[in-house]
């Protein structure tokens, strides 16, 4: 795996020396158990897998090289560079301005933008009618585009299937960046379908078996469909392609549906012609995250922290997986943990910020399930653990756990 020139402050010796034990303990990442840290008074089980994934490192490497590189020119990200406040934040810090928010409204006009200036691509990618007016504006894109790439591998599998005459089914959120570019993508070369669950599959399977008035296709799905899409000749041969940070679970479960209503209404037989194989676009790390998040939760414990910006997808599905078992909080840093006693965290469903007291059990030992996002630095996870540990007076030293661990795991 390659290894990416980011800045120290997002890197943290405790989380990396656990990552680096791991590692060598389980090069091929087979074991999704947690890795344990017993304090004493408090237990740490740490997911296996968390924090940035390949492209949101290869994302930062780019940004701060378009920094360091270009001293004296303006530089714009067209939006959040990932969904993470603290490493947003301290891109702005250094001057670079965003162009849109992270639902594509408008923050600085496309008049302000010109030739000599710097745009980067964040790691969502963009769509092509954005690409194409940085174009006619004589902006080079290429050098600071850092779309991650198991995001671009799901747009040449759309362009493989509009090819091939399937419908593309986007499972996404469909005002997120990303989904908003795959959209642009596949529909050039095909007639396109954003579907955000498997509530919305049961729906677009009632379309396709015709059990509901075709008329009522675009009141249904309104906004989320190609323009001249007709539903009784464009959902014959579908193919299911995702959002990246989707729950892979729920992608595969959609896709694993709509291919039993396939048999329903083709036969057995012929299924395979109007339903594509698209395992291929689902991303390694969303899957290692996921996949880790399930084995932290065989533990018994006694509360989940969830790290990580709260517009970021990926994190809150993770968070979606701990509420199901235990009582979880979404923080975005360690500023959020308030006291021993007290903690402010984001409800994603409702979308507002909750305090809970008490949130710590009183019990003589204590078990914390703590993971963050694919976009949460280590650094921030450090944070958390260190500011819950100051919540136990009587503990052990980490550097002597750190020992233990290295001995007994």
């Amino acid at each position: 795996m390659k290894k990416f020139n980011i800045p120290n402050y997002y890197r943290s010796s405790i989380i990396g020396k656990i990552k680096e034990i791991r590692q060598s303990k389980d090069p091929k990442k087979k074991d999704f158990s947690p890795t344990i840290l017993d304090y004493g008074s408090v237990r740490f089980h740490i997911a296996r897998h968390f924090g940035f994934c390949f492209g949101v490192e290869n994302a930062i490497e780019i940004s701060y090289k378009a920094i360091e590189e270009n001293p004296y020119k303006r530089i714009f990200l067209l939006s959040q560079m990932i969904h993470n406040p603290d490493v947003n934040c301290d891109l702005q810090n250094k001057g670079i301005r965003f162009i849109m928010d992270t639902y594509g409204n408008q923050l600085i006009d496309w008049e302000e933008i010109h030739a000599d200036d710097i745009v980067i691509i964040p790691a969502f990618g963009t769509t092509l009618e954005i690409l194409d007016l940085l174009e006619k504006k004589g902006i080079a894109t290429k050098k600071y585009d850092t779309t991650c790439p198991f995001v671009t591998r799901v747009w040449k599998r759309a362009n493989q299937l509009g090819k091939q005459d399937y419908t593309i089914i986007i499972h996404g959120k469909h005002r997120h960046e990303e989904t908003r570019a795959t959209y642009s993508y596949s529909k050039k070369n095909a007639p396109s379908l954003i579907i955000k669950d498997m509530d919305e599959a049961i729906l677009l399977s009632d379309f396709i078996l015709e059990k509901k008035d075709l008329s009522k296709f675009k009141e249904t799905f309104k906004d989320k469909y190609s323009e001249n899409f007709d539903p009784k000749k464009d959902l014959e041969n579908i193919g299911v392609i995702n959002q990246t940070t989707m729950l892979a679970s729920e992608t595969q479960a959609i896709s694993n549906f709509l291919k039993k209503v396939m048999e329903e209404k083709y036969g057995l037989e012929n299924s395979n012609k109007h339903m594509a194989n698209t395992r291929d676009t689902l991303c390694y790390a969303t899957n290692e995250n996921q996949d880790a998040t399930y084995g932290l939760l065989k533990i018994n414990g006694d509360l989940a922290i969830v790290v990580g910006g709260y517009n970021s997808s990926n994190t809150s599905h993770l968070v979606e997986l701990c509420k199901e078992k235990l009582p979880t909080y979404f923080i975005s840093n360690s500023s959020d943990i308030l006291s021993a006693s007290e903690i402010s965290h984001f409800d994603f469903e409702n979308k507002k910020i909750l305090e809970t007291k008490n949130f710590l059990p009183k019990k003589e030992v204590i078990d914390i399930l703590l993971t963050s996002g694919a976009s949460c630095p280590d650094t921030v996870v450090e944070g958390v653990l260190n500011k819950l540990l100051d919540c136990f007076p009587k503990k052990k030293n980490t550097d002597e756990v750190i020992k233990t661990l290295q001995v007994s795991h």
